[in-house]
């Protein structure tokens, strides 16, 4: 049964085809990891961190150096690189290893045969993949706008941008926080673990080969994030060498199970783990929940349709309570993604950025501790901005 509050948002991929989408030192977490933003007790409570979703994806085409320059530029806490393999077992920056619309591949004669149809997490997609290119090969390809028709600014830069590695990444943000003096956190996202292990191309392994050989990754704040169970818990006990790495766990406030979860015959949900019994277990590997907005929120009705933001639900309160930092997902400035009383005049793609604020603002009032925005520009505007 679908919670009518997310019902326009029925799986990660319809987030990612409808633009819906989808993390410094403090208190010490109950694992024995220093928290990168708590409020433990009567301590003041710090600012909620702005993360740049893809970089500043509403602004330039995501995951290239563009987007996570003006995301830093704008005073992103963090940049996001979601990660997937080459078939040469390279960490590359793309939001899903189908690289049809976000990349010029289909322009490329040479690559005509490599179109395909494949099962990940169990929905047939057809398209171009990352694991059946080279990272010679991807390094030809340029990226394109995947919402060209709501973000025509963006779209004027299709074409002239490579894809990135995570060393790449890794290399810029160190060079920007040396150029700023401040540091500039990354919030990897390993994509479609339990297919890339499937396919004899694991990345858990492949992640933490990169933080050794990186001495940014090794000592920056790094928050590993997956919507699976199981690679959160590899990687728990294996990352001891290094005290600013973190794991978040994402999830959606739904009757589905993790794709490891489903691999391997389980029956966990996602909103069996947003109960407290839940949290708590997710606090035995986990330093970070990260719900989707309207977990948080509710806005919409048992139609799917939009509606005005209606009360905080409890899960930010039980969150905490389980000794779990917070991080919504994803805020976005246009009227298509907002609450209905937060739109404006226009159509779809209108641009609201005051209402974009003031929603951001009501979002930290109710306690997450971070949130992830296609415009940090605006985030860090609705957190600097407050009190």
């Amino acid at each position: 049964m679908t919670n009518p509050t997310i019902a326009p948002f029925l799986s990660r991929r319809g987030l990612i085809r409808a633009g819906a989408g989808i993390a410094a030192s403090g208190a010490m977490l109950g694992n024995g990891r220093p928290a990168l933003s708590a409020t433990n007790g009567n301590e003041p409570r710090k600012k909620p961190l702005v993360i740049a979703h893809r970089g500043c994806s509403a602004l330039r085409p995501e995951h290239t150096l563009a987007a996570y320059a003006k995301a830093i530029e704008q005073g992103a806490d963090f940049i996001e690189p979601d990660l997937v393999s080459t078939k040469d077992g390279v960490l590359i920056a793309r939001h899903e290893n189908n690289i049809a619309d976000t990349t010029d591949v289909a322009a490329h004669p040479e690559f005509a045969d490599r179109r395909t149809t494949k099962v990940i997490d169990g929905e047939k997609i057809t398209g171009w993949f990352t694991e059946d290119f080279t990272l010679a090969e991807i390094k030809t390809l340029r990226a394109a706008e995947r919402l060209g028709a709501m973000r025509p600014e963006s779209k004027r830069y299709d074409g002239q941008f490579q894809l990135l590695t995570l060393e790449e990444i890794a290399d810029f943000a160190a060079a920007e926080s040396a150029a700023r003096g401040r540091t500039i956190g990354l919030i990897p996202e390993i994509k479609h673990s339990t297919y890339f292990a499937g396919i004899g191309l694991p990345l858990e392994q492949r992640f933490l080969d990169r933080v050794a050989a990186s001495h940014y990754l090794a000592t920056a704040p790094v928050i590993v994030q997956s919507f699976e169970v199981a690679n959160l818990k590899w990687l728990r006990p294996r990352i001891g060498a290094y005290p600013r790495l973190q794991l978040l766990q994402l999830t959606v406030p739904m009757d589905m199970r993790p794709a490891d979860v489903v691999a391997s015959g389980g029956s966990l949900t996602f909103s069996q783990m947003l109960t407290p019994a839940g949290l708590a277990d997710m606090k035995a590997y986990a330093d970070w929940v990260a719900p989707v907005l309207q977990a948080i929120i509710p806005f919409g009705d048992a139609t799917g349709k939009s509606g005005p933001l209606g009360k905080p639900t409890s899960l930010v309160r039980d969150a905490h309570a389980a000794g779990l930092l917070v991080s919504a997902w994803t805020v976005r400035p246009e009227n298509y993604f907002l609450p209905t009383d937060f739109r404006g005049p226009g159509g779809d793609a209108a641009r609201q950025d005051k209402a974009c604020i003031a929603y951001m603002r009501r979002l930290i009032a109710a306690g997450v501790d971070s949130f992830f925005t296609d415009d940090p520009g605006l985030g860090r505007s609705a957190v600097d901005g407050m009190a």
